[in-house]
Parts: structure tokens; C-alpha cells; sequence
């Protein structure tokens, strides 16, 4: 069968990256397509944040028998808009979504334009999907919702337990013209690497420890190894939910890099706790080319990382910042503003930045994902589709979708003040000289 994979474009993909922007690869597609291939399936990638306005052409000339979308919340409708156009050109193309939204709020895409959902890790579901519709069956598969005869959904039951060592590689030729392309800031061309998935930590504004279950999946060290021995790319992103919770286990991959002579230009996540604790780890790592950490500060007092179920205090914030100043190894400040925020708070936030001169900071507002205890009920939403559901289209953590203590527009004006710090920051003069390339026209989308 012929599949096409779809990463739909959001009308805005900011999140965390500030006006730096970044298009990094669709990974997870490049894993179901992995997944596709090896069950000889003809498969294309397209993104559309790259390629906006082809899908027409692509559904003409390609003609898929299924066509498949992923993404977050600011996707779901996005996703949709995609579905409908492949069947409005192909009826009997099959349609399949997935990824973060779906998996936690499926009935977001309980529409006639999508036959399936999947809840969960996409890969091992999808292959049994593709082998049914092949085969012209039609049973419960474990992890998908099926549309039936009468426009409702049936579910298939909760997935086996999740095996991360027999997922495939990804398969990165399926974007090998794009590759160029995907950037993080000055970070280009990057690649991302997942090490790990899921967290152990119980942060109340995230929901990626919801996924998994609150389980926490380590690829074995060889695997790890041999995928980034085959990456081309300079820049690579280890973009796990939080790589540095096994300190023994991260060491032993930095050793294993030194060992076979592979040296990158690495980017991770980071926790504070993670940073004081496995400083042995971090070095090493350092040694085979970590370049900078992007560390979840959240908030700048006791309280607002209690609020936030951080398990962190403000004076491990600021040891971790001498720490990893101390390792030589470049900070991105993650700071979430509430939406309480006064001004005194957006000054007293600056002026933290400043004065530990944090390299790269990174704002997000904060924003009632889904599977948070933040959305308990969408009674708070303030920004909603004519149904009643959330605007999706605003769950970009750079809207505010729940009251704001200021006026929104002050509030906003604030927000966007805090990016003169940005730009006030170490690498100002990079920002400013780097060459437009491709840049320009994607500016401010997210990995």
C-alpha cells in the first residue's frame, strides 16, 4: 500500500523557542514510517511546515491508500483540515490519527473525515492496522478507535506493555530532502534523538508522564550508540522527556561515544536535580561534545516551584545554574509566566535573568494542556470553538487561554517585553548576523 504521513502546519508553533524559532524533524513519523517499511509498504513524509499548500499536488500524484497525521494540541484542528482534504480528493483513502492530543484526548478527532485513532506508541498498532486493511479484515486492534457504519467509535482495548528496544530506528531518508532544513536557533541543520521516553516526575503543567503511564523507558546503550553513529548531522537534540534521570547509564553512552570516536554537538533536557546530581554523567558527555542543557526552570521562588510540583527549591535553581557554568555547558532557561503575572512579576523575572545571565532564556505561558490537572473541566478556557471545546488552535503556551490578572493586552505587552531580554542575551550578535537561508519563512515553528 501506498501511505502518506502528514505533519500538519499550526497558525502559530512558538511554544518554548522565543523569536528564535525552530522546524525540526517529524520523528515520530519517521518511527511509524520506519514501522511501514519494514512490513514493505510505500511511504512519503510530508511536512507542511516546510511544504505549505502541497498537499493537493502530493494527494494527486502520490495517491496514498492511507494517510496519517500527528501532532500536539495546536495540531488537532490543523490535522483535521488535513483529513477532510484527503478525502475530499480521495474518499477511499483511509485516515489516521495520533500523537500527544489523540492519545489523550481522542474524541477531539471523532470526525467524519478521520477512520482511525490511535492512543499511545503509534508504531506496533499501525502495523497491525496496515496488515488488516491489507488483508481486508476488520478487528479490534488494541490502542485504536475505529470508526463504525454509524459514524460512532469503537475502541480496541489498551495496548501491551510498551517494549521501547523493539521499536525501529527511525527512518531519516524518508526526509533527506529536508534535512537541511531543520534548524533550532543557530542550531542548523539538527537532528533529534530519543534516548529515552516518559518521565518519573509529576510537574502539574506537563502531561508527558500521563503517556507513558508515569513509566519511564531506556533504550539499550548499543542502540542509543549505533543511531548516532548513522546521523550525519553536527547538531543533535536528545529530546526525551528527561535523559539524565539514569546518571550510570548516561555515562556509560558518553564512554561508549568516546570509545568508537563519535562527537557531536549535543543539546538536552535537563533537570535541575538531574544537573547536581550526575555531574559525573554531564562531563563526560561534555567530553564527547554537550553543548548546552535546556533546563526546565519553571519558576524563580520557593513557592512557584511548589505551585508547580517542581520538588525544587529557588537555591537548588541557582546552584544549578553555577554548575553547569561551571562544566562550560551553555544554558536554556525555561521560565513559565502565570497568568497571574503581574508587572512586579515580569520585572522581578528580567531582572533574575540578568543576573545570572542565564545564555538563552525561553518563555512559555502557562497554558491547561491536556492530561494536566490543569484541565480538570474547560469551565476556565477562555478561548473556545463554537462547540464548546477549547480553541485548540491557542494551546501554542504562547496565547493565554486562562484569565489573566492584568488586562490581556497589557499582559501580552509584558510577555513580549521579556523577549528585549532575549535578545539582550550572550549570543545577541549570532542572532543578529546569521544568514536568512530558509529561516526566514519558518520562522518561530516548533521541533
Amino acid at each position: 500500500m501506498r501511505i502518506l504521513l502528514v505533519w500538519p502546519c499550526a497558525n502559530n508553533e512558538v511554544l518554548g523557542w522565543g523569536t528564535l524559532g525552530a522546524v525540526a524533524e517529524p520523528l515520530a513519523l519517521e518511527y511509524v514510517a520506519a514501522g511501514a517499511r519494514a512490513l514493505g509498504h510505500e511511504v512519503r513524509i510530508l511536512d507542511l511546515r516546510l511544504h505549505p499548500g502541497t498537499l493537493d499536488k502530493v494527494l494527486q500524484s502520490f495517491v496514498p491508500d492511507m494517510a496519517g497525521v500527528t501532532g500536539f494540541s495546536m495540531h488537532v484542528l490543523p490535522a483535521l483540515t488535513v483529513c477532510r482534504q484527503v478525502k475530499a480528493l480521495l474518499p477511499n483513502c483511509r485516515t489516521i490519527a495520533g500523537g500527544h492530543h489523540a492519545t489523550l484526548l481522542p474524541e477531539d478527532f471523532f470526525d467524519p473525515a478521520i477512520d482511525f485513532v490511535v492512543c499511545g506508541e503509534g508504531v506496533r498498532p499501525f502495523q497491525q492496522l496496515l496488515g488488516e486493511v491489507e488483508s481486508g479484515t476488520a478487528t479490534a486492534i488494541a490502542g485504536i478507535w475505529r470508526r463504525n457504519a454509524c459514524g460512532s467509535y469503537d475502541w480496541g482495548g489498551d495496548q501491551q506493555p510498551f517494549v521501547i528496544d523493539e521499536l525501529p530506528l527511525p527512518d531519516r531518508s524518508f526526509t533527506a530532502v529536508d534535512r537541511s532544513s531543520y534548524f533550532i536557533d543557530v542550531m542548523e541543520p539538527v537532528a533529534l534523538v530519543r534516548t529515552s521516553v516518559g518521565c518519573p516526575y509529576r510537574c502539574n503543567f506537563c502531561s508527558l508522564w500521563r503517556i507513558m503511564d508515569g513509566r519511564y523507558h531506556k533504550r539499550s546503550v548499543e542502540s542509543v550508540v549505533d543511531e548516532l553513529a548513522s546521523i550525519r548531522e553536527e547538531w543533535v537534540f536528545l529530546v526525551d522527556d528527561e535523559p539524565f534521570v539514569d546518571g550510570k547509564r548516561m555515562l556509560r553512552i558518553a564512554q561508549e561515544l568516546k570509545r568508537r570516536g563519535i562527537y557531536k554537538r549535543y543539546f538536552a533536557y535537563c533537570r535541575i536535580d538531574s544537573l547536581l546530581r550526575e555531574t559525573e554523567a554531564l562531563r563526560a558527555w561534555k567530553e564527547v561534545g554537550l553543548d548546552r542543557l535546556f533546563i526546565g526552570i519553571e519558576a524563580i521562588s520557593d513557592n512557584g516551584l511548589l505551585e508547580f510540583r517542581k520538588k525544587l527549591q529557588a537555591s537548588q535553581v541557582e546552584l544549578g545554574i553555577r554548575a553547569c557554568r561551571d562544566l562550560g555547558i551553555l544554558v536554556w532557561g525555561q521560565f513559565i509566566v502565570r497568568p497571574d503575572f503581574t508587572r512586579q512579576d515580569f520585572k522581578h523575572l528580567a531582572r533574575f535573568i540578568e543576573h545570572h545571565k542565564i545564555d538563552y532564556p525561553s518563555f512559555t505561558i502557562l497554558t491547561p494542556i491536556p492530561g494536566t490537572d490543569l484541565l480538570q473541566s474547560f469551565d476556565h478556557v477562555q478561548r473556545k470553538q463554537p462547540n464548546g471545546r477549547p480553541d485548540w488552535n491557542c494551546f501554542d503556551c504562547q496565547t493565554p487561554v486562562l484569565p489573566t490578572r492584568l488586562p490581556v493586552e497589557e499582559f501580552m505587552q509584558e510577555y513580549r517585553g521579556l523577549q528585549k531580554v532575549f535578545r539582550r542575551g550572550r549570543f545577541a550578535n549570532q542572532w543578529a548576523v546569521e544568514p536568512p537561508s530558509a529561516k526566514s519563512k519558518r520562522q518561530g515553528a516548533y521541533v
